[in-house]
């Protein structure tokens, strides 16, 4: 099964779909366009860059082969985390303390960021503050408590520790030793966020097309530097692209498909609970997430349901019984809800890099031929990329006017390809991500 058929058939039952009003469609593209800038894919990356793009003057053609929100940036586990999927040691160790330290502050300025575009365009995406980061036994306790004690001494990243005496004021659950509690973070609805910033970037004269996927990607004619992407219906030709289509780029850009792979994730939400018992599950109403290799995330959400994520898959099969054992899960974590039920389930793929820091460039820094210097991407957010798709919107925004510092110090991060090619770097994948869920079960 394709990516593509298998998530339309992930999304039917999504919690999101289903607390969402499309109140407005985006027509598919009829004709031929010029733009200055042509953005590929209608997810926050893509919309992020559009919006900043506009706020520059440029004229802006966004393509979605589907709809706005379509992809993981409108069915993912809503929470806002500081940081990289990676950890900053990866980032320390490829590009020096001192430009670690400017990456950890882009992404707290991701995190403001959202903040900043809910006020502007009016985006109603429930947001809830907090996040709570917990270890499920003493080792990895002491292992979160030295992580965090390096955060506050090299990035001066505050966050409040928790004491496992002190733990059930924060949650319901016996699962947890210990933890932290960041107060900038939090979580959301992010289907209606994504929604929301397309009405924003339209507002801005952005114009958006659904139902309009990239076929093909051209070199210009003649002494024209532009870039040509063809459509089934039409054609847009454009002095910059941005490629922001993550796993469903389907071949346009084949140079990139071999640095990202794309993994399942799965959450279900449960049934409405009594206002009381949900309220009392997590006291603060903080997102939360495990620090195992293979983890499980959770939050409460505004209609008093427990959102529940947790079951991943490295090929592209779903797994089978996907409500039960998601349910089983989160009765593990909370034995309160042993007998509740799911009332929806849903999933899709995100896109991994081989080390999980997000990786941003221009198509001949991924050995693209023909190398276009004129096309950039922003791809690997590695499932953490809800408040960083916003700041990498607005870096290569950076990039395109003539300012590309910060850009560029994302690009300098390393990536390789996964290794053995389209047959073999699935089954490689499995295998390694079954001996880290041995090491967490252990």
């Amino acid at each position: 099964m394709s990516l593509l058929s298998a998530d339309q058939q992930l999304t039917k039952n999504s919690y999101y779909a289903a607390t969402v009003a499309r109140d407005r469609g985006y027509a598919s593209l009829q004709s031929n366009a010029d733009c200055d800038v042509a953005v590929v894919g209608g997810g926050l990356a893509g919309l992020s860059a559009a919006i900043e793009l506009a706020g520059r003057g440029y004229s802006v053609v966004v393509l979605e082969a589907q709809q706005v929100g379509w992809g993981a940036s409108g069915r993912n586990g809503g929470q806002v985390i500081a940081g990289l999927a990676c950890e900053q040691s990866t980032i320390e160790a490829q590009l020096g303390v001192p430009a670690a330290r400017e990456v950890w502050q882009m992404t707290m300025e991701a995190l403001r960021l959202i903040g900043e575009r809910c006020e502007r365009f009016g985006i109603e995406c429930d947001w809830r503050s907090g996040y709570l980061g917990l270890a499920v036994n003493e080792r990895k306790a002491r292992e979160l408590a030295a992580w965090q004690e390096h955060m506050q001494r090299v990035y001066a990243y505050d966050t409040q520790w928790i004491a496992p005496q002190d733990l059930p004021q924060w949650i319901a659950s016996p699962r947890f030793h210990s933890g932290y509690h960041d107060a900038l973070g939090g979580h959301l609805h992010p289907l209606k966020y994504a929604l929301g910033l397309a009405r924003g970037a339209a507002s801005l004269g952005v114009r958006i097309h659904e139902n309009s996927a990239v076929l093909g990607i051209e070199p210009g004619i003649g002494h024209n530097s532009a870039v040509r992407l063809k459509t089934a219906t039409g054609t847009v030709c454009a002095s910059h692209v941005l490629l922001a289509g993550n796993v469903y780029l389907q071949g346009v850009a084949p140079a990139l498909e071999r640095r990202i792979m794309p993994v399942g994730t799965y959450i279900v939400a449960s049934e409405k609970l009594d206002p009381s018992l949900a309220d009392s599950l997590v006291p603060s109403q903080s997102a939360v997430c495990d620090t195992n290799f293979v983890l499980d995330y959770f939050r409460p959400t505004v209609d008093h349901r427990m959102l529940y994520g947790g079951r991943v898959s490295y090929s592209t099969s779903t797994p089978r019984n996907l409500a039960a054992s998601m349910q089983r899960r989160m009765a593990h974590t909370f034995p309160q809800l042993r007998d509740t039920k799911v009332e929806f389930e849903w999933g899709g793929f995100v896109d991994i890099s081989m080390n999980r820091a997000p990786d941003f460039g221009r198509l001949p820094d991924a050995g693209a031929s023909p190398a276009y210097s004129n096309v950039y991407y922003l791809q690997g957010f590695s499932g953490h990329g809800l408040a960083l798709t916003g700041l990498a919107g607005r870096l290569v925004a950076e990039a395109i006017a003539g300012d590309a510092e910060r850009f560029d110090t994302f690009t300098r991060i390393q990536h390789r390809p996964f290794p053995g090619g389209k047959l073999l770097r699935t089954p490689a994948l499995v295998l390694g991500m079954a001996y880290y869920r041995l090491r967490d079960m252990l």
